[in-house]
C-alpha cells in the first residue's frame, strides 16, 4: 500500500512539472530583430514563426479584437505579440495577408489594459475592400475606415509623443500619410506589438516584415519625423 502511495505521488509530480513545462513554453519569451525588446504573447497563435527579420503569426477561427459601439459584441481573443514599450516611441512595420475572410486582418497594438488600446489594422472590411482601418478604444471601440488599397501589403507607422498618438500608412514606404492624430490618456506600461485576427474566418496568417522601432519623439506629426 505504501509502495501503491508512492507510485501515485511521483506520477502526480510527473504532471506538475509536465503543465508547468507546456505553461513555461507557451509564455516562452520572443526576440525580434528590430524590437530592443523581449516580447511576449497574448492569447497563443495557431502557429507562428520568426525567420530572420521576418514575423508570421496564424490566427484562429472567430478571433477578434473589439468593444461594439452597440455593446453585443465585445472579444478580445485575437493573438498578439507584444512588448513593454518606451512612453515616447516610433514603430514601422510591412503587413501582408491574403485577405481570404470578412474583417481578415494584421494590425500594430498600442495596449495598456482590456478597456484601453489602439489596433491599427490592414482588414478587409465589409464590402470586401482592402482598407486601412483604425480602432480607438477608451471603454468602447471607435471603428474608423480609412483608405481602400488594392495590393495585399501595406506598410504602417504608428508614433506616441508624449499623450498623442499618430497613425500612419505607405504603399511604398517613401511617402507617409498621416491617417489619425489623438489623445491616448491611458494609465500604465504600455505594451505595443502585433496582431493577427480572423473574426469570421477559419484562420489567418499575417505576415510583418520590415520593422523598426525607435525611442524618440517626433516633432513633427504630419511627416512623422
Amino acid at each position: 500500500m505504501k509502495a501503491l502511495s508512492s507510485t501515485k505521488a511521483l506520477f502526480a509530480l510527473f504532471m506538475v512539472c509536465l503543465f508547468c513545462q507546456v505553461a513555461i513554453a507557451q509564455n516562452k519569451l520572443v526576440q525580434l530583430p528590430g524590437i530592443p525588446f523581449p516580447l511576449s504573447w497574448e492569447n497563443k497563435p495557431v502557429n507562428y514563426s520568426v525567420k530572420g527579420s521576418v514575423l508570421t503569426i496564424e490566427a484562429g477561427a472567430k478571433t477578434d479584437m473589439f468593444r461594439d459601439p452597440n455593446v453585443t459584441y465585445n472579444t478580445d481573443n485575437a493573438p498578439k505579440l507584444l512588448f513593454t514599450a518606451d512612453n515616447d516611441f516610433v514603430l514601422t512595420a510591412r503587413i501582408e495577408h491574403d485577405f481570404a475572410s470578412k474583417w481578415d486582418g494584421g494590425a500594430i497594438v498600442l495596449k495598456t489594459d482590456a478597456m484601453h488600446w489602439v489596433k491599427f489594422c490592414f482588414e478587409k472590411d465589409y464590402t470586401g475592400v482592402h482598407r486601412v482601418v483604425s480602432v480607438v478604444t477608451n471603454d468602447i471601440s471607435d471603428d474608423c475606415n480609412s483608405v481602400p488599397l488594392t495590393q495585399n501589403y501595406v506598410y504602417y507607422k504608428i508614433a506616441k509623443a508624449d499623450n498623442v498618438v499618430t497613425l500612419y500608412f505607405s504603399a511604398d514606404m517613401n511617402k507617409w500619410f498621416l491617417i489619425r492624430h489623438f489623445q491616448y490618456n491611458a494609465k500604465g506600461p504600455l505594451k505595443l506589438g502585433f496582431l493577427a485576427q480572423s473574426p469570421t474566418g477559419t484562420h489567418k496568417k499575417v505576415t510583418f516584415s520590415n520593422i523598426t522601432y525607435w525611442h524618440k519623439k517626433i516633432k513633427d506629426p504630419y511627416t512623422g519625423e
